[in-house]
């Protein structure tokens, strides 16, 4: 079965602070893109900025050439660190990407990419400028008026804009408009916030970790629902991610009821089986739809708190993921609070997040 209109599925790779060949960050992005490479369950590889720690030509050719046989499409935006020469022109003349910010239409939903650093001075002096504002105020009222959802690409929170009133203004508009998911880097560390109107997702970076080791998130938008994971390079073997009904944490719309279980996988050896059941129940084995899609054959029960899925493959590596379908949905936060990560979700295991904030935002080194 063709992948449906209003799914979307891809990884994000955090900060790449790319400075030399022999690199250990370097020769983890080799790794994450040859583990994703025959990935067609994937609509793009999303790379958040800092791309280059000192934005020279010579680390964004590092990234070219890595980047030269990838079979799957690459979105890459700026960071602060690609700056630090004072302007963007290495990165674009590089690395060839198309000026941001812009708009995509992928998997039914829009998905928009923006440029936090080149209106601003260099470093972490962020800003979008007039023109950029006005553009993503645009985008977010037609996709209102076409009722369709948002997707939002940047390098950090909107919080740390230093633009006079964009702060408050991108929060507003992001809160308040049909955005689903805001995706970032920066933090260096993984981070899931929600101010009751958006969902705000950090992945570790690549280079400079302070937590855990290097991975990528894997990120999906099914329906209404939103799912966010992040794996390690060392954990090998199957991975399966449920796509909807949402965890309860994640979407502030909460779980439809009577929505089927669906569930991504990527595997490189062929499944053996997928199956699925709510709370302590019996297992049921989930059809599958083809690019890694697989589906149960059953509505959800009403009233069912943990949905769980397990996937094994012919090799017999296993995984699982589970969702929490009942319970205390994200608060509506203050608007002061919009936009930032005071609404935090902290420590969760079962994502990646380890809850240290160990990064340049937070607790971490200044770098």
């Amino acid at each position: 079965m063709a992948r449906s209109t209003d799914f979307l599925a891809f990884a994000h790779i955090g900060d790449l602070h790319l400075t030399t060949a022999e690199a250990d960050n370097a020769r983890d992005l080799r790794t994450i893109l040859q583990r994703l490479r025959e990935r067609q369950e994937l609509d793009f590889v999303f790379l958040p900025g800092d791309n280059a720690d000192n934005g020279t030509p010579e680390q964004y050719r590092l990234l070219r050439q890595a980047l030269a046989d990838f079979p799957l499409p690459v979105a890459v935006i700026t960071g602060d660190h690609d700056m630090e020469g004072g302007d963007l022109g290495p990165f674009y003349a590089v690395l060839q990407v198309p000026r941001l910010p812009y708009g995509k239409d992928v998997g039914g939903l829009r998905c928009l990419f923006l440029d936090m650093c080149g209106p601003g001075s260099g470093g972490p002096d962020f800003r979008l400028g007039a023109e950029q504002v006005q553009w993503l105020e645009r985008e977010l009222l037609a996709a209102t008026r076409q009722e369709r959802q948002c997707v939002v690409f940047m390098h950090s929170y909107p919080a740390d804009l230093r633009g006079p009133g964009e702060a408050e203004r991108v929060a507003r508009l992001l809160h308040e408009g049909p955005v689903r998911l805001v995706e970032i880097g920066h933090t260096h560390y993984n981070e899931l916030a929600h101010d009751g109107g958006a969902l705000y997702a950090a992945c570790r970076s690549t280079g400079q970790i302070e937590e855990g080791g290097a991975g990528f998130a894997l990120v999906t938008v099914d329906g209404q629902a939103v799912s966010w994971r992040f794996r390690e390079l060392h954990e090998e073997g199957p991975w399966v991610q449920i796509t909807a009904p949402g965890d309860v944490r994640l979407n502030a719309a909460g779980a439809v009821e009577g929505d089927d279980c669906r569930a991504l996988v990527l595997a490189a050896a062929a499944v053996d089986s997928c199956e699925w059941r709510a709370d302590e129940g019996p297992w049921w084995l989930m059809q599958p739809l083809g690019e890694g899609r697989y589906r149960g054959d059953r509505p959800v029960p009403a009233g069912t708190r943990c949905l769980q899925v397990r996937v094994r493959d012919v090799q017999g590596g296993e995984d699982r993921d589970e969702v929490t379908l009942l319970g205390e949905r994200p608060a509506l936060a203050a608007p002061e609070h919009w936009g930032s990560d005071h609404s935090q979700l902290g420590e969760w295991p079962a994502k990646g997040v380890l809850g240290t904030q160990l990064g340049p935002n937070r607790n971490g080194r200044k770098w």
